[in-house]
């Protein structure tokens, strides 16, 4: 089998599109979206590097550990941090330890500067992501010309309908016969994770593009609009779960940190910096008080909900960390790269239980009440008995890479999709197929039933 990327479907894009030079630059529409998705990662409200900080405009102004003007209106040359971004030294450059910034947005920063670098937001001291603009996408194709891998798939609480990742989009559909029943877009180009809320009312999407932009979207699924722009970091994020009464909000990605907000009011409660690599899956434990998270640093750690404190954490695995979910109030089974399934416990110093082989790496996981559902590399997805741990059923899945799944317990139904861009959907009391379709509106032939 040919390697993939693990994220795949990678496609750069201007988060800014440049307007006519006659147009003033505006700070909340054009500027401030590009600090946010490039430089609150290092200079936000949580961390300053530097001593030097910019979630706020008035924070933008104030000198670093430099005591270098960060900008001077009218004078380019004399702002730091226009200086910064063009540094041909990678480690006097900002963003640090990334791309440069596309030169149409270094354009834009310069002619802001020029023009007198003039702030139009509310309030100075009112943090950027309470006013910015949000960032335009390109329109989702009316009519798919090929499939794209589908990531992402979250079944309804009610099981009327199947969410997924689409290109620049949200699609649903009618797991009972395939049928495509809406779309969300002004999406990210690829959207990783999503996750309803207990009620069926809010679908969390976690989005972004590699290696420039992640953002965190509350979607209606009810009205098809997006809700509510939660968050914006400097690169893609991964995973997005709801607290069992769905107060609370985690999501975890590419900046190695775990977010928890407060979804009803947008405000975000903590950031946790505690592992190395990549968040690729977070989980909050059947009671809501613990946040679970899995890395590519290849550690899995629990950390209070309420506080962030870590509470345990288990090195385990040797390979990068995929998937995790809870077992029971106080155990945890995780699985990734290194084509090991642990089952561990975290009331016993993150003590191994068992562990079981698994003949691909590991992608995503999914528990029902008595079940275990493991979505892997080779294609299928496996079941087993979350009382012995024993392989239940085998379902045949992707003909390549399956990378989503989702399992809606009431109904008996199994969602599966992957890098070939087909969802199919089994019945789980049975393990027969009840439909299969291509997720790419407006590709191919019709939905078939099985």
């Amino acid at each position: 089998m040919t390697s993939k990327p693990l994220f795949p479907f990678a496609v750069a894009f201007l988060l800014v599109i440049p307007r006519a030079p006659a147009v003033p630059v505006s700070f909340s529409r054009d500027i401030a979206p590009i600090l946010l998705a490039n430089c609150q990662t290092c200079h936000g409200p949580d961390k300053a590097k530097g001593k030097y900080r910019l979630h706020t405009f008035e924070q933008l102004l104030k000198p670093g550990d430099s005591e270098h003007p960060p900008i001077v209106p009218g004078n380019p040359s004399r702002s730091e941090l226009f200086q910064r971004l063009i540094a041909a030294d990678a480690d006097d450059r900002m963003p640090q330890k990334a791309d440069p910034l596309p030169r149409e947005q270094i354009a834009f920063i310069e002619r802001w500067i020029k023009e007198g670098a003039h702030f139009d937001g509310p309030d100075a001291k009112a943090t950027l992501e309470s006013y910015a603009a949000r960032a335009a996408h390109p329109p989702a194709p009316k009519n798919y010309p090929r499939p794209v891998p589908v990531v992402a798939l979250a079944f309804s609480p009610d099981g009327s309908e199947l969410a997924a990742g689409g290109y620049h989009e949200v699609t649903f559909w009618n797991p009972a016969d395939g049928a495509l029943v809406g779309r969300i877009g002004n999406l990210p180009q690829r959207t990783q994770s999503l996750a309803y809320s207990p009620d069926g009312r809010v679908l969390a999407a976690a989005s972004g593009t590699p290696g420039r932009t992640g953002e965190i979207n509350l979607l209606d699924p009810a009205r098809r609009t997006i809700a509510r722009n939660l968050d914006r970091i400097s690169d893609m994020v991964f995973a997005v779960a709801f607290s069992p009464d769905g107060s609370r909000l985690a999501a975890g990605g590419a900046d190695n940190s775990i977010r928890i907000y407060d979804p009803a009011s947008a405000k975000r409660l903590l950031l946790i910096e505690q592992h190395a690599d990549w968040v690729t899956a977070v989980a909050f434990s059947p009671d809501g008080a613990r946040l679970a998270s899995a890395s590519r640093d290849k550690s899995a750690r629990v950390f209070n909900a309420a506080t962030g404190q870590m509470l345990s954490a288990y090195l385990g695995h040797e390979q990068p960390l995929l998937a995790i979910v809870w077992t029971g109030d106080k155990s945890l089974c995780t699985a990734g790269q290194d084509r090991q399934i642990h089952f561990w416990n975290t009331a016993d110093t993150s003590k191994k239980i068992s562990d079981l082989p698994a003949p691909a790496d590991v992608l995503r996981m999914v528990r029902t009440t008595d079940s275990l559902f493991i979505a892997s590399a080779d294609g299928a997805v496996r079941q087993y008995s979350l009382k012995d741990h024993e392989l239940t059923r085998t379902y045949p899945g992707q003909s390549d890479w399956a990378y989503s799944l989702a399992v809606h317990e009431k109904t008996h139904r199994l969602a599966t999709a992957g890098f070939d861009g087909a969802v199919r959907l089994y019945d789980t009391t049975t393990g027969k197929p009840v439909a299969s379709f291509i997720a790419a509106p407006g590709y191919g032939k019709v939905a078939t039933r099985h």
